[in-house]
């Protein structure tokens, strides 16, 4: 990744000392941009402007302040759901608090935030576990507006999802579905396995295995995952156990 600060570095320096200069210039530029947690331009328009580093652990609760606020006004729901992802991710006081002032800057809706969802979605479990908080925050009010969904399918799209991919988790958490059978519906725990309501019984059983071997938690420990992506794939592992025993007593097998 050319960093801005590398470049900048690289080209001062070719200007004044040719290709020992720009070698200079790019090593104190790229020290500089990891000092200052630069990862494009847009990270160092910000920080021209003022404005502190966004934080890896920061994001999550940028986007939900920014849901939170796209249709004009914070409603009490929206708060409540702000507190139910800090208790969700176990946040120690420190954290909670910073969880807080990262809400609050979303709502100002001042950051730039493609670098950032870019980094992560090479972490699947994580880019995921994103959209489905970002999808319980837009849901919290009872409707889903049409600026929430378009943030939705952007952010989706940079996390490297399709958009049936984040339709699909939409509906996981739509409040008229969620109440037809409990905290998951059956058309839910189809699409959360990738089956249709035909599909033979071991085809569905050979996709329940692939996705928790593909998502089990235990992949993750000794990768450098954090701990609130670790507790991200076990809520999916435990999704996913819940889909394949609900289909199972639907169909019998």
């Amino acid at each position: 990744m050319w960093w801005p600060s590398t470049l900048i570095g690289a080209g001062a320096g070719f200007a004044v000392a040719s290709i020992p200069g720009a070698l200079l210039g790019a090593l104190l530029g790229q020290a500089m941009d990891r000092r200052l947690r630069l990862q494009g331009w847009d990270d160092l328009r910000e920080r021209l402007g003022g404005r502190p580093a966004l934080r890896d652990d920061e994001l999550l609760f940028v986007l939900l302040g920014r849901l939170a606020k796209s249709d004009g006004r914070v409603l009490e729901g929206h708060i409540q759901q702000a507190r139910q992802e800090m208790t969700r991710l176990d946040l120690a006081e420190p954290a909670r608090l910073r969880a807080i002032a990262a809400f609050n800057r979303g709502k100002a809706g001042k950051d730039r935030l493609k670098a950032h969802l870019r980094r992560i979605r090479l972490q699947p479990h994580a880019a995921e576990g994103t959209l489905r908080a970002c999808w319980r925050m837009v849901w919290a009010d009872g409707k889903a507006g049409r600026h929430e969904r378009d943030l939705l399918m952007g952010w989706g799209e940079l996390l490297g999802l399709s958009r049936n991919q984040v339709h699909a988790l939409s509906l996981e958490y739509e409040p008229r579905k969620a109440a037809v059978e409990g905290s998951m519906t059956y058309a839910a725990a189809l699409r959360l396995l990738g089956v249709e309501p035909d599909t033979a019984g071991d085809q569905v059983k050979q996709a329940y295995r692939r996705l928790v071997s593909r998502h089990h938690p235990d992949k993750l420990l000794g990768n450098g995952a954090s701990e609130a992506q670790v507790r991200e794939a076990t809520e999916l592992t435990r999704d996913l156990h819940q889909a394949y025993a609900m289909i199972r007593k639907r169909r019998g097998f």
